[in-house]
């Protein structure tokens, strides 16, 4: 086998909490993260040309060393010492580009998966996060999906029971957010509330979606930003369709509800896809068995 083609599964934040900035530069993060079926489609093909380059169908999407996906294959070649080999990686993006859903980081991810089985490897989980982890925060947590606590830079992961079953509405405002610069505007602002990240453990063990919905909160949406007033609106359209919560993904600018009505969530994602072209319906995903 030469070549093979995995999905690359969309990640959302059912909470995200920053605990404070460490020495390193980096924060200590802690977040309740879940993967749905909004997806990328990657497909690697080994080859002897010794490098490795991408191309996607976003012309704007680097293929070069800048791309987490062609970085995760030099670490994969480099971790197990594969030489001389080269790889074409090919994504059909799906997941929308800037919207703190981790597409760059699952596109990665898929990478790992994908060389572990043409290589003939046989890397556990834990060996294909670990080199995960020298990519990128998300990437680690992208490798097996499903319910996961991340803590650290997000790269520390501890399987949770899985989340109830839901419809899921995602919408992305015509804007993205800079990671790094909402990361130093939190650093300036003084946080008023946290959430409550135990407390949606607990529920996760009771399977109550309505609370866990009710408790999911994003720390960064308290970071002082005009364009707020758009995310603020995408969520009281979800809310008012019958979303039983509806909260930021990540740093942004995506926001998602969560719906225990089809019907609802339907005419929710109906009426968000007149305004706003980067909307999606999904479903939650289980872990991936690496």
């Amino acid at each position: 086998m030469t070549e093979i083609r995995e999905k690359a599964w969309a990640k959302l934040n059912i909470s995200l909490d920053v605990a404070g900035k460490r020495e390193d530069g980096y924060h200590d993060m802690l977040m309740v993260m879940q993967t749905v079926s909004l997806c990328d489609e990657v497909t690697v093909t080994l080859d002897e040309s010794g490098r490795v380059r991408a191309r996607s169908n976003l012309r704007f999407i680097p293929g070069d060393e800048r791309n987490l996906a062609v970085r995760a294959a030099n670490a994969f070649f480099a971790h197990c010492g594969v030489e001389n080999m080269g790889a074409h990686i090919k994504m059909q993006k799906r997941i929308p580009v800037g919207a703190g859903m981790a597409g760059g980081s699952s596109d990665a991810a898929a990478v790992l998966r994908a060389l572990n089985v043409l290589c003939k490897t046989g890397l556990s989980c834990a060996q294909l996060e670990m080199i995960a982890a020298e990519i990128g925060s998300d990437v680690a947590f992208c490798v097996s999906g499903g319910t996961q606590l991340a803590s650290g830079r997000g790269e520390i992961l501890s399987a949770l029971p899985p989340m109830p079953d839901c419809e899921v509405v995602v919408c992305k405002p015509d804007f993205s957010v800079s990671t790094p610069e909402l990361f130093r505007r939190l650093d300036a602002v003084k946080l008023r509330c946290h959430p409550d990240t135990q407390g949606i453990i607990e529920l996760l063990s009771e399977g109550d979606l309505p609370k866990i919905a009710r408790r999911m909160y994003n720390v960064f949406e308290d970071v002082p930003d005009r364009r707020h007033n758009e995310i603020a609106g995408i969520k009281s359209a979800m809310l008012d369709g019958g979303a039983l919560g509806a909260v930021m993904t990540g740093t942004g600018s995506a926001v998602f509800g969560l719906y225990d009505d089809a019907a609802a969530a339907r005419k929710t994602f109906d009426a968000l896809c007149r305004e706003w072209r980067s909307t999606a319906m999904a479903k939650i995903m289980p872990r991936i068995e690496v």
